[in-house]
């Protein structure tokens, strides 16, 4: 079965230069073993190299896109070659070497070269690339001076809404301020307040409607079975995310408003986690190919874990189900699914009921933690 998505939508470019899942939940909802044999949408690496940090017997990582490779392999080069503190500086999450005590948001002071430095931390990692990957980053040179992280047009769009749509909404200082409150009952009385105005209900809905995140944010095919409203779904999670949840410790949050992470860094980039993924990067590999072809090339019964983004909501009903079924047949007994929905609901029909186990109390649970506030629910199936 050919891949749908592939042949509505231009690859070529990056689009999404991190990932956008939440690798704590993922990580949970996965429970790899040390015997596990693991299959991962790529995007932008991140979720994938947090994997091996469980220490998997191998992870395989899939893509049909090749620039989405690219983002993979030069992470892979980078845990190889820098020190943890390099690599924060080449992926854009920090502007200094460094590790300060403490932060302040919206600070100027940068490193005095940062871009160069960031240039000189990429030709440390060229040696280890493989020609087409080096000759995609020679190109975007740019692009890596600015740090990875940045680089795709995801995240291009996030920082248009950082720059020019959120200093409508609110000062400095309330965005500060959001992230000093330590309790739910005093950000729900701060966000009721001070934040939920009328230009945050407007501006919010207008940036993230549909129409403006498919032309600018993702592209217009990416929507198509799409059956909600985005801005209304965004506007309560993102309530969420910032009352229920703590803002300051959330590291999507944190690159959303200041296009940083500072201290407050996802899974893959947490200096505890380096030094497992870096031991581990061995048991990883990439195939630059539509999980469709993979999964229809592949053996019976070889897979246990299966960490597949959000993809689902790009293809049509019956192909979806279709794919379902090749990842059953190379699925090994007890194997586990995890998957999002943003805009598209997607779970096991009932017609796979004897054959696909839906593990809604776990998902449910998790999905309250999630620190990415983007999507509808988040699925958790296991092969009976």
């Amino acid at each position: 079965m050919p891949s749908e998505i592939a042949l509505a939508a231009n690859f070529s470019e990056i689009r999404y230069a991190q990932c956008w899942e939440d690798a704590d939940i993922l990580l949970s909802a996965l429970d790899i073993q040390a015997d596990s044999v693991c299959l991962s949408i790529a995007s932008g690496g991140d979720n994938t190299l947090a994997m091996l940090s469980r220490r998997p017997k191998r992870v395989i990582a899939v893509d049909l896109s090749p620039a989405q490779i690219a983002c993979l392999e030069l992470r892979v080069a980078a845990y190889r070659e820098l020190t943890h503190p390099e690599l924060l500086v080449l992926m854009g999450s920090r502007n200094e070497l460094e590790e300060a005590e403490d932060y302040i948001p919206f600070s100027t002071t940068h490193h005095p070269q940062i871009s160069q430095l960031r240039i000189e931390l990429y030709r440390r990692c060229r040696s280890h690339l493989s020609p087409n990957v080096g000759e995609f980053w020679d190109d975007r040179l740019s692009a890596i001076a600015s740090g990875i992280g940045a680089s795709g047009k995801f995240e291009r769009y996030l920082a248009m809404f950082r720059r020019y749509i959120l200093p409508l909404i609110h000062n400095r200082d309330d965005i500060v301020n959001l992230l000093k409150l330590d309790t739910p009952e005093q950000r729900h009385i701060f966000y009721e307040n001070r934040w939920n105005n009328w230009r945050w209900q407007l501006l919010f809905r207008v940036f993230f409607s549909q129409f403006v995140l498919g032309r600018l944010g993702t592209d217009p095919s990416f929507l198509k079975y799409a059956n909600i409203s985005l801005a209304e779904h965004l506007l309560a999670r993102t309530r969420h995310a910032l009352i229920t949840l703590n803002p300051a410790e959330n590291p999507y949050l944190h690159w959303m408003i200041f296009g940083q992470h500072f201290h407050v860094l996802p899974y893959a980039l947490r200096p505890e986690n380096f030094d497992s993924i870096r031991t581990n990067l061995d048991r990883l590999e990439w195939r630059c190919t539509a999980i469709e072809d993979f999964l229809g090339n592949g053996d019976k019964d070889v897979i246990d874990r299966f960490n597949l983004s959000n993809i689902f909501e790009f293809m049509s009903l019956d192909n979806y189900h279709h794919l379902l079924r090749q990842i059953m047949r190379v699925g090994r007994r007890k194997g586990r699914l995890v998957y999002w929905n943003r805009l598209v609901e997607r779970r096991r029909p009932e017609s796979m009921a004897d054959c696909l186990r839906s593990l809604s109390s776990l998902a449910d649970e998790l999905y309250q933690k999630d620190k990415v506030f983007f999507y509808r629910n988040l699925i958790v199936e296991e092969i009976i």
